[in-house]
């Protein structure tokens, strides 16, 4: 008997914790019947069909989530075509809300796993087991007998949420984890009750066992996993919980290993940030939901934040310059028309975070938000992803607008590679929503967003951006676009608004030489100097690009600094190179 567990994940990049998670409960005994195939929503769903029909499957269970229940949907009738007699069975928090109703939409499938799985799954195989005859054990004589599933005639007994430390660990074996990011649980549930999501259905929390919590972390450490992501909600709503597990990280850093929370900035302590400031660059990450600052909004979706403390703690923490930070906003929420957006845009960009990102709300079966839909004027997608199209304060043409907003935002800002062309380029606009506004007009104007250019054509369509609005700078701009393209790669060709560099040869060779005297070359001592120039880069400016603060308005023309870039150090936090300043008069920094 072969009982599948087929995931369809988003990216190749991420894991199915919970097929792993479901094989691992099962236990040893039953492991050897249980097989785990994962996707990605880009294959086509004929491959994916032949590969599941080539595994012969005895019976198959789906993981279904909002970004690839459309697929599955798709696959399970195609499925029951080629093989008729296979019990199918959904499981997942897409399909936990209205599985009565997917049961009379699906009539070939066999059953629906509700609500958290794992018990109910180990149950599933042994009947399935039994029924196949290869087991004498009479554990589980009936599907009625098992709890917590959805059946043709109706539902079996809910079951107890599960105590975490029942759980075995489902990561013995990271032979399938290569190159993927790591999905770990300390805890589920949240305190909170924000309408829009699932969470706020299940208050209480519960805790896994700290120490085995710590055991488990230092698996991923020996074994030097680039990433792990808790997909604890508000991690640290439990403050000796989070304190323990962040203090562990700490003191046990390979090097290697980035570790991913999702947290509540506001609730963070003065000792709390004390000790994420004394991680290691690049050691863990954080994302911070702000969502909105309207305070009606907050109020109505039953979010408790305090806005000046999430300012004030993002501040700290950003001043360690050790620590990556992510910032959620929502558009479609109740009470935020596109100016009150645009504000909690300008607010959370004030913030600096290392990323932005400017979600739309998902109206998700089971939240409170889905049932008051009607009430808030909300119209959402009928099919996954239950994305608005507008709502009572939200047009549709605002919401389109609004998506060419976050796509700027996601090329231009996110991708961390023009991080000082845009602080200039703001002063140019009333505020970086407008800013990025504009560049959507352009795009849109230029048709470039059906076109999708190139990286490197990007720098170029910001630049003429950027003159449309602000020509009287334009050898400005140009050296900050070229100080940013350098800082990430040395380039092999440079961009046609680049200085001729064989003017500057002499000098330039003067000044590696003046960088070795200052030993701002260090670990290149075994390269000869051609060499070196290969690996690094020296580039002449007549402005201050590092630091625009320091630049006092002149536009003459004359060199005034020369940058090395150098590639072996980068920051760990955006992989820029590291510079050195070496002045035309000789001084450096």
């Amino acid at each position: 008997m072969k009982f599948l567990l087929a995931a369809v994940n988003a990216k190749y990049i991420h894991s199915n914790s919970a097929v792993y998670s479901l094989k691992a409960y099962a236990g040893k005994e039953l492991e050897q019947y249980i097989e785990i195939a994962e996707y990605t929503i880009n294959n086509r769903a004929e491959q994916i069909l032949a590969d599941i029909y080539e595994r012969r499957p005895d019976v198959i269970g789906f993981s279904c989530y909002i970004w690839n229940y459309r697929l599955i949907e798709e696959l399970l009738v195609d499925l029951h075509k080629l093989m008729p007699t296979l019990p199918i069975w959904l499981g997942g928090p897409e399909v936990t809300f209205d599985a009565a109703e997917i049961m009379a939409e699906y009539p070939m499938l066999s059953g629906i796993m509700v609500g958290e799985g794992e018990a109910a799954f180990r149950e599933l195989v042994w009947y399935y087991l039994e029924q196949s005859g290869e087991t004498g054990k009479h554990r589980v004589s009936s599907l009625k007998s098992i709890a917590g599933l959805c059946l043709k005639n109706g539902f079996t007994p809910a079951r107890d949420l599960m105590n975490l430390n029942s759980l075995p660990f489902p990561y013995e074996d990271l032979s399938e984890f290569e190159n993927r990011i790591i999905y770990y649980e300390s805890g589920r549930g949240c305190p909170y009750r924000c309408s829009y999501c699932l969470s706020s259905i299940d208050k209480m929390v519960r805790l896994r066992d700290i120490d085995t919590v710590k055991k488990e972390l230092q698996f991923f450490l020996d074994r030097l996993v680039p990433q792990v992501k808790f997909i604890d909600r508000t991690f640290n709503c439990m403050h000796q919980h989070a304190q323990e597990i962040w203090q562990y990280i700490l003191e046990h850093d390979n090097g290697v290993t980035n570790f991913h929370f999702e947290i509540a900035a506001d609730i963070l302590t003065d000792c709390e940030i004390a000790l994420l400031r004394r991680m290691r660059p690049g050691l863990i990450q954080l994302e911070i939901g702000v969502q909105s600052v309207n305070p009606g909004t907050l109020e109505t979706i039953h979010r408790t934040m305090n806005l000046e403390k999430v300012k004030q703690v993002v501040g700290e923490i950003r001043k360690g310059n050790n620590i990556h930070q992510h910032l959620d906003l929502i558009a479609g929420l109740p009470h935020e028309d596109y100016k009150s957006l645009r504000n909690s845009f300008n607010v959370a960009y004030a913030m600096k975070p290392n990323q932005l990102q400017l979600g739309f709300l998902k109206v998700l079966k089971g939240s409170e938000m889905h049932d008051r839909a009607k009430e808030y004027g909300i119209c959402h997608m009928e099919k996954p992803p239950y994305e608005i199209l507008y709502t009572g304060w939200l047009s549709y043409p605002e919401v389109q607008k609004l998506k060419k907003v976050e796509e700027m935002v996601e090329l231009y800002y996110n991708s961390g590679q023009y991080s000082h062309v845009l602080p200039f380029l703001e002063k140019a606009f009333e505020d970086p929503f407008q800013m990025f506004e504009a560049m959507a007009a352009y795009f849109e104007l230029k048709k470039y967003f059906w076109n999708s250019p190139s990286r490197a054509f990007r720098y170029e369509i910001l630049l003429n951006f950027a003159l449309e609005y602000n020509r009287e700078n334009a050898e400005v701009y140009k050296e900050l676009f070229i100080y940013d393209m350098y800082l990430r790669e040395n380039l092999k060709s440079r961009p046609g608004f680049a200085k001729d560099l064989s003017l500057y040869r002499d000098v330039l060779q003067k000044k590696y030489r003046e960088a070795q005297s200052k030993d701002l070359l260090l670990g290149y001592e075994d390269y000869e100097s051609r060499q070196i120039r290969k690996m690094t880069h020296m580039e002449p400016f007549c402005y201050p690009v590092w630091d625009m603060s320091r630049w006092k308005g002149e536009a003459d023309g004359n060199i005034r600094f020369y940058l090395l870039f150098d590639y072996k150090q980068r920051s760990p936090l955006w992989y820029e190179a590291r510079t050195a300043v070496l002045a035309e008069d000789g001084e450096s920094t």
